[in-house]
């Protein structure tokens, strides 16, 4: 099974209205449109977890999570690659090719860990990259590491941290990012790509403006109104911190 390509949205699509989903009416003016509706970023988590299952091939593998906006993508991710490993395994048993893999056999060659970075202010990348838990990595030396990660927009964030895994000398090191933003200055490209998006700041689906918007279930881009209501300096004004 050839490894698929990611899902392009053009410059000039102009989405979804928000009346179209059921968001929230508290929500609405804060939202500009639905570009990615949620159903389609969960079937395309899955055909990105065949592709990853399908490589790796039950070879050992360690899946180092960027938090806190890449762990509901983490999470569904290994959830589906599992899933494909339980499903072929009982359709070679049933060809007679191999045993039914219990539980056991479909977790223990993967390994988890976790970091968190933080480069965003307000709806710009700071330029500052601050990786946390890096200290802790050790466990990884001499493994093939998947780092999956929500979105990349500069690659200034992921192109810093492959810098600093250098140091573990590991035996392969792949992307996964859900989204990948059509960024005049990024020149990272990840191995594995849900969606190739516009240059547009968007939330939901665990993407956020400042911590907030995590939790909407459909890829939106955020209104002007939005990223004034919720800007740091806002809250800076009204005493909030």
């Amino acid at each position: 099974m050839a490894r698929s390509k990611g899902i392009v949205i053009e410059d000039d699509f102009k989405g979804y209205p928000v009346d179209s989903f059921c968001i929230a009416n508290s929500l609405k003016h804060d939202i500009d449109h639905v570009l990615i509706p949620g159903g389609l970023v969960d079937d395309r988590i899955e055909r990105l977890a065949c592709d990853i299952a399908n490589d790796y091939s039950r070879e050992p593998f360690s899946v180092l999570c960027v938090l806190k906006g890449g762990h509901q993508f983490f999470n569904s991710l290994l959830t589906k690659i599992r899933q494909y490993y339980r499903y072929s395994s009982f359709a070679a048993a049933a060809n007679g090719k191999a045993k039914i893999a219990d539980e056991d056999e479909c977790n223990h060659h993967i390994h988890e860990e976790f970091i968190r970075i933080k480069s965003y202010e307000d709806d710009a990348s700071s330029g500052k990259v601050q990786i946390l838990g890096i200290e802790n990595l050790d466990s990884l030396r001499g493994k093939n590491v998947l780092i999956v990660e929500d979105i990349i927009d500069t690659g200034k964030t992921m192109s810093q941290l492959m810098q600093t895994l250098q140091d573990y000398e590991l035996k392969c090191c792949r992307v996964a990012a859900l989204f990948l933003k059509r960024n005049p200055v990024n020149e990272f490209i990840p191995d594995y790509v849900g969606f190739e998006i516009p240059d547009k700041f968007i939330i939901g689906c665990s993407l956020d403006y400042n911590e907030y918007f995590r939790g909407l279930n459909h890829v939106c881009v955020i209104s002007e109104h939005a990223k004034r209501k919720y800007s740091t300096k806002t809250h800076k004004m009204n005493g909030v911190h």
